[in-house]
């Protein structure tokens, strides 16, 4: 329904006035009895296999929606309803600007992205404050925050830590941006001792309250790697607890777009598909640098289902979506979660398997090893039994049948000093009348 009615409706309009248009009708939907129950219905996914715990916080899944959306926090109970586990709020600044001129926002069809110059503009901190007072239990909401573009960079800190101070109670969590989009030169902000300036006054507030609120640092993809890893190195060393991976790109290499249109188009990150390389290599760079330790949420080119996977194999642990979310429609949410849990079960199925094969070839080797006792045990048996039974044969017949020797005379004790019989006494084949007797 989104890509055949809604989004040539949208995309009809210029892209702020979409956007506007979008954000009206969900607050609309929201003042409607069960209006936000009938977008959960169709478009939430709630499964076990979702749930995330990062920076003990507890998730009901994974994707979430990047900050630049819903500037001012308007719409974020709606947004909620349409899906997204968390919701990033702003960026926000002390006070209001309107940012730059218009137009700032430009669709790259052919590419699926989106280049934009907004400028940081929105309401401001106190209006922010208005919108965020709105009971949100059960649902997770972030705070980007920011400088004016008219504070000076020696002064940012002072409008962090305002808007840190103002925010503490209303926000789940916290990301510094310090991009700070079109105005300053980037390596002058994401040096580590203008991030330092920034954040230790942060920490130091935080100490004193009886409340934790994680703190993320926003980074971006155009950093040289050097600049990556000395930022990664601040969370080994700092009460920092993430990074948020990453903002949008100045480059312009391998567009689909014409040269023509981008030089009209002019200055502006640029986001979408063209990013998603990038954003996942960096993501991988620090998820290996900080040793897997320190949770990371990847932003930045999430297209499809198959473009979450590969940021959450890189080393995410949470996701977050913008382009892809307008160029897709919210069924991007739903269907990316859908996908983790398809995943979730193939696995689990796949180790359960596993598991019971593991299972099955214990109990074979076990029955075989059972089996090979007790035939060792019945031949030890045999053998024994053939033992005690297998006697000489004389030992084997009874006793009556036991063949007696003949009677003998018992020899004289001396018979070779025994005198020979007298005559008379012999037998008669001794002296018989046949016998020759001597003449007188």
């Amino acid at each position: 329904m989104y890509r055949s009615i809604i989004k040539p409706i949208l995309f009809s309009l210029t892209i702020e006035r979409a956007h506007r248009a979008v954000l009206i009708l969900l607050r609309a939907i929201g003042l409607i009895p069960g209006g936000r129950w009938l977008l959960r219905k169709c478009y939430a996914v709630e499964h076990p296999a979702l749930e995330r715990e990062v920076f003990g916080i507890k998730f009901a899944n994974p994707v979430g929606l990047a900050a630049g959306f819903d500037r001012n926090g308007e719409a974020f109970r709606e947004l909620a309803a349409l899906g997204f586990g968390f919701v990033e709020v702003g960026t926000v600044t002390p006070r209001p600007q309107a940012g730059n001129p218009r137009p700032r926002v430009f669709r790259l069809p052919k590419d699926e992205a989106i280049i934009n110059r907004i400028g940081l503009s929105n309401r401001g901190l106190e209006k922010t404050i208005q919108h965020l007072r709105r009971p949100h239990e059960g649902f997770i909401v972030g705070c980007n925050i920011g400088r004016n573009t008219a504070t000076p960079a020696e002064n940012a800190a002072a409008d962090y830590l305002k808007l840190f101070r103002n925010l503490y109670q209303y926000a789940d969590y916290f990301t510094v941006n310090i991009s700070c989009d079109n105005s300053c030169r980037e390596g002058a902000t994401h040096t580590r001792a203008h991030i330092l300036r920034i954040l230790d006054p942060l920490f130091d507030f935080r100490r004193g309250q009886n409340q934790y609120r994680p703190i993320m640092l926003k980074v971006s993809p155009d950093m040289p790697d050097a600049v990556i890893d000395e930022i990664s190195d601040i969370l080994l060393e700092t009460p920092l607890d993430g990074i948020v991976a990453t903002n949008g790109t100045h480059n312009r290499e391998g567009l689909h777009t014409s040269r023509t249109t981008l030089d009209k188009i002019g200055s502006g990150r640029l986001s979408g598909a063209p990013l998603t390389q990038r954003a996942v290599e960096v993501v991988r760079r620090i998820h290996t640098r900080s040793g897997g330790n320190f949770p990371i949420i990847g932003v930045g080119g999430i297209m499809t289902p198959d473009d979450a996977k590969a940021m959450l194999d890189a080393g995410a642990d949470l996701l977050q979506l913008y382009t892809g979310y307008i160029y897709n429609g919210p069924g991007l949410v739903r269907d990316i979660c859908r996908a983790l849990v398809a995943d979730a079960e193939a696995k689990a199925a796949a180790e359960r398997t596993a598991a019971e094969r593991a299972a099955a070839e214990r109990a074979a080797a076990e029955r075989a090893a059972a089996e090979r006792a007790a035939a060792e045990r019945a031949a030890a048996e045999r053998a024994a039994a053939e033992k005690t039974t297998a006697k000489p044969a004389a030992q084997q017949l009874p006793a009556e049948h036991t063949p007696q020797p003949a009677a003998t005379a018992p020899a004289p004790e001396n018979a070779e000093n025994a005198e020979p019989a007298p005559a008379e006494s012999r037998t008669p084949a001794q002296s018989g009348p046949d016998s020759e007797q001597p003449e007188s």
